[in-house]
């Protein structure tokens, strides 16, 4: 064979496999569902159905909403507590704002960075988590400390305090740290260890929750493995409960509960994403009612009304309680707390 035949068969060679792409991708494109009109083309067995999903038994409800919304005026509000006098603290876009039971702004305090988690301590003082520091207010709202993250990995999702310790929820390096009063990281909670059966926290989405119970252990969400963990301050784990499942008594999705809180009879209150669920725990983590269900908290989006997706995608909501011992719903879609008032025990 010349050099010229070969050159020959060789470009007819290359002309046919690009005429082969180009048919296969021509019939890609004519394939190709840009409306969404054809469906997923899946049987209805696999589709997933928002609204068959979200319908709950209506005598599990132990909590009916009020009218009245507590509107923060945050484009993107993060997380909500209360204080034992009532009022009401939300974060959200760059500042902390108070609001007094009825929803009236009393007082807002500026951050440099977004404040995406607090906690408030019995001596007055609060501890805001941002993106570079946390930040350590004194009872006058001024800014007494700054205690370093971890590393540049840190994203902080949630903080609790106890007398002497502060613990911080770090969903980048899926470690819950332990700082003690003068700002210093002293323990590095729930890395896997085998010899100590502790699996480690799964954390693929930034919700990260943790509060410290009334028995002084550390209660602490594993949302991937759907389950809520218990720790002694020194990192061992005593015990968890929780399960995987789509069933009212269970967390569905990929990881949930995102937040969660400890009610005054030491039951929990969990908040869910996706299929948005607020529900009522035992102390020992028996499911016994719900407070809220995607009927009452994704109206929008249930009725196919919503205009923007991005600002629609139903992510998780903080929840709290207040001195009333009403549930305090922070609805981040709307950025408004909604409460709650329980009508019934279980």
């Amino acid at each position: 064979m010349n050099k010229k035949s070969g050159k020959i068969k060789k470009g007819i060679f290359t002309a046919v496999i690009l005429g082969m792409a180009l048919v296969i991708a021509v019939f890609a494109i004519i394939q190709l569902d840009v409306t969404g009109q054809r469906g997923s083309g899946l049987g209805e067995e696999y589709i997933y159905d928002l609204k068959e999903e979200g319908k709950i038994d209506p005598n599990l409800f132990l909590y009916k909403e009020a009218a009245e919304l507590i509107n923060t005026g945050f484009k993107q509000a993060y997380a909500v507590l209360a204080d034992s006098n009532g009022t009401i603290y939300v974060t959200g876009d760059e500042s902390l704002r108070l609001f007094d039971g009825s929803g009236a702004l009393k007082k807002e305090i500026k951050t440099a960075t977004s404040p995406r988690c607090f906690a408030l301590s019995s001596e007055g003082k609060i501890y805001v988590g941002t993106q570079e520091k946390i930040m350590v207010l004194d009872d006058n709202f001024m800014e007494v400390a700054s205690w370093p993250l971890l590393n540049k990995k840190s994203i902080l999702t949630s903080i609790a305090v106890s007398k002497n310790d502060i613990f911080a929820a770090d969903a980048g390096n899926r470690v819950v740290l332990r700082y003690d009063t003068s700002g210093r990281i002293i323990k590095q909670i729930g890395k896997k260890d085998e010899s100590k059966n502790i699996t480690g926290f799964v954390i693929p989405s930034p919700y990260f929750d943790l509060a410290i119970g009334s028995d002084g252990l550390l209660r602490v969400v594993n949302p991937g493995r759907h389950r809520i963990e218990a720790y002694t301050f020194d990192g061992d784990l005593e015990f968890w409960w929780g399960s995987a499942s789509p069933d009212i008594v269970g967390f569905c999705g990929c990881c949930n509960p995102v937040n969660f809180a400890i009610l005054p009879d030491d039951s929990f209150v969990t908040s869910e994403k996706g299929l948005l669920r607020v529900k009522i725990y035992s102390p020992d983590g028996k499911f016994t009612g719900v407070a809220a269900g995607p009927e009452q908290l994704a109206k929008d989006i249930m009725a196919g009304i919503c205009n923007d997706p991005a600002k629609c995608q139903i992510g998780g909501f903080d929840v709290t309680v207040d001195n009333e011992q009403r549930l305090l719903v922070l609805d981040t879609v709307h950025n408004v707390v909604r409460t709650f008032s329980r009508i019934k025990t279980q």
